[in-house]
C-alpha cells in the first residue's frame, strides 16, 4: 500500500510539473496532457479551457484562478517555477508577471539543462521578458553551472541576439565578467564567429562600445586577436568561395579593435596579429595595410626588433620564395613587399633596422633583393632629408586608415600627392 501511495504520489507529481508548464503557453498541448491527469490529481484541464482561454485576458485570468486552486498544493512553488521556465521561452511576460507576484522563483533551474528564466529568455531572444525578470530581481550576471555562461555571454554568441545584448547593457550587466578561465563576453562573441555564417560584428561594436576590455586574456592565453589569426588560416587551405568572406569580416572586427585600442603588435608572436600579417604579408597584404596604416607596430610593442621585426620576416619570406625573375608570383610577392616596407619607413621619422639585419638571397631576383635591402641600409645610415621627415610627419597627421584616400583628397599638386602616397599603391591592393 505505501509502494502504491508513493507510485501515485510521483505520478500526480509529474503530471502536476507538466500541467504548471503549459498552461498558459500551449493550449494544444495542454488539450494532449488532458487524458495523462488522472480525475483525482490537483490538476485537471479539458479542451474547453483552450477555448475559454481564447484571448490573453482570458488566459491571464484562467492563470490567476488556477493559482489561487492550487495555493496549498505539496507542488505549488516547483509548478509556479516550472511554469516561468515556459513563459520565459515563449515571452509572454504578462503570465510571468502573474507567475512571479505568485511566488515563481526566479533561481530555480531547468533539470536538463540547468538554464534559469533569465538564460532562457535570452537563449529564445525574448528582450522584454530579459527586462522583466532583472526588474523582479534576477541575477543579471548568472552563471549556468554547466558551461559558466552569463546572459551577456549567451546573448553575444548569436547575430539574432543582438535585442537582448542591448536590453543586457541597458540593464546593467556587467560588461567584462569573465568565467573561471578568464573568457568575457566579447571573447565569446569572437570565438563564435566563423565569418561565413555567423557574423557577430554587430555584437562585437555593441559589446565595443558598451565598455568591454579589448586586453581581455583568457587562462589559456586567448586574446581578442585569437579568433581573427585562426580565421586567417582558415582561409589558406579552406574554401576557396568561403574566403573573401571570412577576410571581410576579419577586416571589419579587426576596425573595431584598434578603435577600441588593441595592440595587434604584442607578443607572443602567435597570438600577433600584424606578426601573422607580416609572416604572410603577400596573402593578407589589405589587412596588413589596414594595420601599418592605423599605427600598429611592425616590432614587437612589449620588446620591440629583439623579440621580432617586420624587416625580418618580410625578407625572410623573399628569400624563401623559390620564383625567379619571370615568375608572376614572385614579381607580385617584390611589389607588395616594397609596398609593405615604405609603410613601414614611412611611420616614423628615424629608421632603425634590427641587429643581424643579414640576409641571403638565392634565385633570379637576388639582386633585386639585395638592392632593396642595401637602399634600407643606407637610409638607416645617414640623417633623413627634409623631404622624407615631411612626408612622415603629414602621413602621420592623416592617420587612421586609410590614410592614402586622405592623401588624394588634399588640396596638393598632382606630383606632391604622389609622394605622399605610399609606394605603389593600386586599386586592388585595398579591401
Amino acid at each position: 500500500m505505501a509502494l502504491k501511495s508513493l507510485h501515485t504520489f510521483d505520478q500526480e507529481r509529474v503530471v502536476s510539473h507538466r500541467a504548471w508548464a503549459v498552461c498558459v503557453g500551449d493550449c494544444g498541448r495542454a488539450h494532449r496532457l488532458g487524458p495523462l491527469v488522472p480525475r483525482s490529481s490537483h490538476l485537471v484541464f479539458s479542451a474547453s479551457w483552450c477555448s475559454y482561454a481564447s484571448s490573453e485576458e482570458s488566459r491571464i485570468l484562467v492563470l490567476t484562478e488556477l493559482l489561487e486552486q492550487k495555493a496549498h498544493s505539496p507542488f505549488y512553488q516547483e509548478g509556479v517555477s516550472n511554469a516561468l521556465l515556459k513563459m520565459a521561452e515563449l515571452g509572454l511576460t504578462r503570465a510571468a508577471a502573474v507567475l512571479l507576484q505568485s511566488g515563481a522563483n526566479l533561481n530555480f533551474e531547468d533539470p536538463v539543462t540547468y538554464y534559469t528564466a533569465l538564460h532562457i529568455a535570452v537563449l529564445r531572444n525574448q528582450p522584454d521578458m530579459v527586462e522583466l525578470l532583472v526588474r523582479h530581481g534576477a541575477d543579471i550576471n548568472r552563471r549556468d553551472r554547466i558551461h559558466e555562461s552569463s546572459p551577456l555571454d549567451l546573448a553575444s554568441e548569436e547575430p539574432e541576439r543582438l535585442p537582448c545584448l542591448q536590453r543586457l547593457l541597458d540593464l546593467g550587466a556587467d560588461v567584462n565578467a569573465a568565467d573561471k578561465n578568464g573568457k568575457t563576453a566579447l571573447l565569446h562573441a569572437l570565438a563564435s564567429s566563423d565569418g561565413v555564417q555567423i557574423h557577430n560584428t554587430d555584437n562585437i561594436r555593441l559589446l565595443l562600445e558598451g565598455g568591454a576590455d579589448v586586453k581581455a586574456t583568457t587562462k589559456d592565453g586567448d586574446t581578442v586577436f585569437t579568433c581573427i589569426i585562426f580565421l586567417l588560416g582558415e582561409t589558406v587551405c579552406g574554401d576557396k568561395e568561403e574566403a573573401p568572406m571570412i577576410n571581410r569580416f576579419c577586416f571589419q572586427v579587426t576596425q573595431l579593435l584598434l578603435a577600441h585600442g588593441a595592440d595587434p603588435s604584442e607578443c607572443p608572436a602567435h597570438e600577433s596579429l600584424t606578426h601573422i600579417c607580416l609572416k604572410s604579408f603577400k596573402l593578407h597584404f589589405p589587412l596588413l595595410r589596414f594595420l601599418l596604416e592605423s599605427g600598429a607596430a611592425y616590432n614587437c610593442s612589449l620588446h620591440g626588433a629583439s623579440c621580432w621585426s617586420g624587416f625580418n620576416l618580410i625578407f625572410e619570406r623573399l628569400c624563401s620564395h623559390p620564383g625567379c625573375a619571370e615568375d608572376d608570383s614572385h614579381v607580385e610577392l617584390l611589389h607588395k613587399a616594397e609596398t609593405v616596407l615604405d609603410l613601414m619607413v614611412t611611420s616614423s621619422q628615424r629608421l632603425q633596422l634590427p641587429e643581424n639585419f643579414n640576409i641571403h638571397p638565392v634565385g633570379g631576383l637576388a639582386g633585386k633583393i639585395q638592392a632593396l635591402h642595401a637602399s634600407l641600409r643606407q637610409l638607416e645610415s645617414y640623417p633623413p632629408p627634409l623631404k622624407h621627415l615631411c612626408r612622415v610627419s603629414i602621413r602621420l597627421c592623416l592617420r587612421p586608415w586609410p590614410v592614402d584616400t586622405k592623401v588624394k583628397a588634399l588640396p596638393l599638386p598632382d606630383r606632391l600627392k604622389w609622394y605622399l602616397l605610399s609606394a605603389h599603391s593600386s586599386p586592388e591592393d585595398t579591401c
